[in-house]
């Protein structure tokens, strides 16, 4: 689903992505992991759109997205979350996972003023979208400010509501930063549902181990710019490189 061939972002003398080459298959769970400053999150940043690559192929289902815009590459079903949660907190829950719903006739301005036209659309949205929170357990949070919800709680709503965008491809980015430990596994089992149910895939960057190789299928392993290795967790746990220059051992 996801080919990426020396894929370089460099800003001014620094290469924070220097010739990255992976492969994420349909269906597949895979984890990207690396000390901090490894280029992970630039990664993520430049195959989700927000950089454009310097150099290199980016392909989508065989199809080139390298230096199209978010916009257009959300279009194609993939889309990314956050570090920090992207959410609007003065906006309900309920809202929140609204937006990324496609083709709102409301939208348009020669629908917008006949009610009729897009009432039954927006009707079915929201039934999806309290669906989706209840599956996450915040539906008693539905109408609350996403500012009154907890870390975690914001993490599974920006996961969560990108379901409404009908995505094939998800890229986050450290989806258990700063939640609790019980609820960080409580996050991976709701993206294991959610590709068994929604048959989605995950590009995963996170930092606890112990929870990401519970459910991953693959992993690579990138260190100053570059991936240093790959292979399943069991193989990464043993590969002597990577315990170097990622536990330093």
């Amino acid at each position: 689903m996801l080919d990426l061939r020396t894929v370089r972002k460099h800003f001014g003398r620094l290469a924070a992505v220097a010739g990255v080459s992976l492969r994420v298959e349909a269906g597949e769970i895979v984890g990207l992991i690396g000390p901090n400053g490894s280029g992970k999150s630039t990664l993520l940043s430049t195959i989700a759109g927000a950089y454009c690559p310097d150099d290199g192929e980016i392909l989508l289902d065989g199809q080139p997205i390298g230096g199209l815009a978010p916009d257009q590459i959300f279009a194609r079903g993939l889309a990314r979350s956050y570090q920090d949660p992207s959410l609007f907190f003065r906006m309900s829950a309920l809202d929140n996972a609204l937006l990324p719903a496609r083709n709102q006739r409301g939208e348009r301005a020669r629908q917008a003023l006949w009610r009729g036209r897009w009432w039954g659309q927006e009707r079915a949205n929201t039934a999806e979208a309290a669906a989706i929170l209840h599956d996450l357990k915040l539906e008693a949070r539905a109408q609350a400010p996403a500012a009154d919800l907890s870390g975690g709680q914001m993490k599974l709503l920006e996961i969560g509501r990108t379901l409404m965008g009908e995505p094939r491809l998800l890229l986050l980015d450290e989806p258990t930063a700063g939640v609790a430990p019980g609820l960080a596994y409580t996050i991976f089992e709701e993206i294991e549902r959610m590709r068994r149910l929604h048959r989605l895939t995950f590009l995963i960057v996170e930092h606890r181990l112990e929870i990401l190789f519970d459910f991953v299928d693959r992993l690579y392993v990138m260190h100053l710019g570059q991936v240093i290795a790959d292979g399943k967790p069991a193989e990464i746990e043993k590969n002597a490189l990577v315990r170097e220059v990622y536990f330093g051992e």
